[in-house]
């Protein structure tokens, strides 16, 4: 079906008619059209349109308000202080517009004007190394991103830049070589066994490579031999990334994400692409030699010497690193994926880097207007003392640790609660909490800020959390069973409490916002929505029986109010990769 217009911009759309009507001099003005506490909404546009046309700004709005007339969206429109347009919906078209979302399976959400291909680079651990709590941003806010655009028409492909190349490859396989009984086959081991492995061989091979002169030489020949394709050296290379495949799918499958094992693109499938990209920015008077290295430099780039500060294509000994690759990359995705948007979301200690490699393939043409590149910087989590998350001895959080003790936490919130739930159940909600709570306070900061990673916080009823959003959620399908027979159903005739105009109204604003977030790529946005809408439910309920309102059309109508609030809390958290039981 088409998408249902929200009630804001059928409002603003007879506010700016009658703007046109009343005063064809001002041409196609912006009413600038609001929420409001005094009123549903309220324009603003009048007082800089007065100006602009020389008028007394309550002359004109008088003008606008005789021009708007009388028909069943308005209840009333008066002029306020100095020229606003204080602006009151009727209750039936409140109720209507609620009717035509909940008719809707999309609850109204638009498709995006003109959808594209974007690549997302999320979710980027490294082969042989634990998961940590700096690894958490990139996969939760990645994953709400590809959820919401994927839900407002894109097409998105996930990219997972994985750490699979380089020196220390050569190490972990020389030792492998010298040592071949200590890497287990990788069908044999479940995800904790792999990471203890990796762990023990990579300990082990780090501790003879900083001891032994000659096995650090050889390692240093075996990176060689890798670059250059050497078979039995693959081979190895190939059991590090498997083994360490199975681990990361086991950390995700605890984030409850899905990663594809096709999306797995590491640094290494661009090996063969890199120096091409070399030759290319080269020819091409991109990039330029200095001191043997090929670098590009950048004017406003300098450092604290106040020289121009290189990006390195390929260093003078021959070797590439990270922005080779990361080149390499961009022309995948650009000319052989097609994509129309390139979205990283990475660490913001590494925008400068992405802001120099961005710019080089602007000047090599790969980027340009028809396909721009985002850097989604994201800030640090912080422990309680504002500094970065660490462990008491001072060590990185292992991200599986971190997210079994959220899940430990969230099962003595649900046993509190819990009434007829089995042990199972309990362990398996305790899971969607838990993991709900870690996600909700990622995504419910603005991608670029710093967060305190406060579990006790995460895991509260009570205050801006996910368990807050899923107690609400639980609460209404508890009604919805109360009720029995008795179906949610839209009685355009009744009068609207306070309470039930405040949760419409917030209802209708659930497409907007979700089509204005996953534009901004503003996940913040989307979970401050539903916090309001549990919030204004709260208050609904409070104030507004359900079960034993007044009449039955009053019951059936609280009912559909209840239901389209749950089914709106559903979506949205699920955008967020959020799940919402229905019994807590």
């Amino acid at each position: 079906m088409a998408s249902v217009t929200s009630l804001a911009a059928t409002v603003n759309q007879r506010v700016a008619d009658a703007l046109s009507a009343a005063l064809p001099e001002a041409g196609a003005a912006d009413p600038l059209l609001r929420r409001s506490d005094r009123a549903d909404f309220q324009a603003n546009g009048l007082l800089a349109l007065a100006k602009k046309l020389g008028g007394n700004p309550r002359e004109l709005a008088g003008k606008v308000v005789d021009a708007i007339g009388a028909d069943g969206l308005l209840k009333d429109v008066e002029v306020s202080g100095p020229g606003f347009l204080n602006i009151t919906v009727a209750d039936t078209a409140i109720t209507g517009t609620l009717a035509a979302r909940a008719a809707d399976d999309r609850l109204g959400v638009p498709y995006a004007d003109a959808p594209g291909t974007t690549i997302i680079d999320y979710a980027q651990p490294n082969v042989a190394k634990e998961m940590h709590v700096g690894h958490l941003r990139s996969a939760v806010i990645g994953d709400a991103l590809r959820n919401m655009l994927d839900f407002t028409g894109e097409k998105t492909i996930g990219r997972h830049h994985i750490g699979d190349w380089g020196t220390q490859f050569g190490m972990l396989i020389q030792y492998l070589i010298e040592n071949p009984d200590q890497l287990a086959p990788a069908a044999d081991i479940d995800g904790e066994q792999a990471m203890s492995n990796l762990n023990r061989v990579y300990k082990a091979s780090r501790a003879v490579f900083d001891s032994d002169e000659e096995f650090k030489e050889r390692a240093r020949k075996r990176v060689v031999a890798l670059q250059s394709g050497d078979r039995q050296t693959l081979d190895l290379w190939q059991r590090f990334v498997d083994e360490s495949k199975i681990y990361f799918y086991s950390v995700f499958e605890k984030l409850d994400m899905e990663i594809r094992d096709e999306e797995i693109v590491g640094e290494s499938a661009y090996n063969d692409m890199m120096a091409e990209t070399a030759r290319m920015l080269e020819e091409s008077g991109v990039a330029v030699r200095s001191e043997g290295a090929l670098v590009v430099f950048f004017d406003d780039i300098k450092g604290k010497d106040d020289k121009p500060v290189p990006l390195i294509v390929q260093k003078a000994d021959g070797g590439f690193g990270y922005a080779a690759s990361d080149l390499s990359a961009i022309r995948n995705r650009v000319f052989d994926l097609r994509a129309t948007t390139l979205l990283y979301v990475v660490d913001v200690r590494q925008s400068l880097h992405f802001r120099m490699v961005f710019e080089t393939a602007r000047r090599a043409g790969w980027l340009n207007d028809e396909v721009k590149a985002h850097n989604m910087g994201y800030g640090t989590v912080l422990g309680a003392d504002g500094k970065p998350f660490k462990t008491r001895a001072g060590e990185t959080v292992r991200l599986e640790d971190l997210l079994d003790e959220a899940v430990q936490r969230a099962a003595e919130v649900v046993r509190e609660k819990a009434q007829d739930l089995t042990e199972d159940e309990i362990q398996e909600r305790a899971a969607q909490v838990g993991i709900g709570a870690v996600k909700y306070a990622d995504l419910s900061t603005s991608p670029s800020r710093d967060y305190k990673f406060d579990l006790d916080q995460m895991v509260s009823l009570n205050g801006d959390t996910s368990v807050y959003l899923q107690y609400a959620y639980a609460r209404i399908q508890s009604i919805l069973r109360k009720a029995g027979a008795t179906e949610p159903a839209a009685h355009l005739e009744l009068e609207l409490a306070p309470a039930e105009r405040a949760l419409g109204l917030h209802l209708d604003a659930f497409g907007d916002t979700v089509a204005e977030a996953a534009a901004e790529y503003a996940p913040h946005k989307l979970a401050a929505y539903l916090y309001q809408l549990a919030s204004l439910y709260t208050t609904f309920y409070d104030q507004c029986p359900v079960l034993k309102a007044d009449t039955p059309q009053q019951v059936e109508n609280r009912l559909f109010l209840c239901d389209l609030t749950a089914r709106t809390l559903h979506r949205g958290m699920a955008l967020l990769g959020i799940r919402t039981p229905e019994r807590l």
